[in-house]
């Protein structure tokens, strides 16, 4: 019997659902068929995220430490626990000459990103323009269904999970060598900020359990 561990890294498939049942993300293709939400642009797969680092919602990450490999469980969880409540304070009004700069057309309902922020216009009144930056679910109450399918203990396979799910980096553009099981060398296709490198190192470090963690321009031939 396996129990997990606060920052363990697992492999979990899960399936959210709003209070009525509408499934609103899922890990599992035959879930996301069966409930017109499947991309075929988008492979789905089960999620390797490390417990307690919040990359997911924090009911949900919280729910995770003490449970078993390889069980059904679900939790219920109130809009606090998942995807907050919704403020007023995140309705903002944007100038109508701040969309023509960039040649957008504001309507309802279009996605927009402003300053590394995803907002959703919500109206549209002469010159102004009102933008939602709450969470589309902010509000809602929720439940997930998941399984814990194994607790992940390679630390090549640890770093790429944090790094695809921290910072949006393809696995498939890491290269990374473990040396002396003390070490790793990650190599990425392009330099990370100046000053981010040595952070992002130390802070991986601690959770994978190494002594240093290092990032190296992939230079190919």
């Amino acid at each position: 019997m396996v129990k997990v561990n606060d920052q363990d890294f697992i492999e979990v498939d899960y399936t959210g659902r709003l209070e009525d049942g509408t499934v609103f993300d899922t890990t599992l293709e035959n879930v996301a068929k069966e409930n017109n939400i499947y991309n075929p642009n988008m492979k789905l797969k089960p999620a390797v995220v490390c417990v307690g680092q919040g990359q997911l919602v924090s009911g949900l990450d919280k729910d995770f430490v003490g449970k078993e490999v390889g069980q059904d469980l679900k939790v219920n969880l109130e809009a606090q626990n998942a995807f907050g409540k919704r403020d007023i304070k995140r309705m903002r009004i944007v100038p109508m000459n701040d969309f023509k700069q960039h040649k957008v057309q504001p309507r309802p309902g279009l996605e927009i990103d402003i300053d590394g922020e995803r907002g959703i216009v919500s109206k549209v009144a002469g010159g102004r323009v009102i933008v939602n930056f709450n969470h589309p679910l902010a509000g809602r109450n929720i439940s997930y269904s998941y399984k814990i399918n194994r607790v992940v203990l390679d630390a090549s396979e640890q770093i790429k999970a944090f790094l695809n799910t921290s910072m949006k980096i393809r696995e498939d553009a890491m290269n990374i060598e473990i040396v002396d099981g003390k070490k790793a060398v990650v190599k990425l296709p392009n330099a990370l900020p100046a000053g981010l490198g040595e952070i992002l190192g130390k802070k991986i470090a601690s959770l994978v359990k190494l002594d240093s963690v290092e990032f190296a321009l992939d230079r190919k031939e």
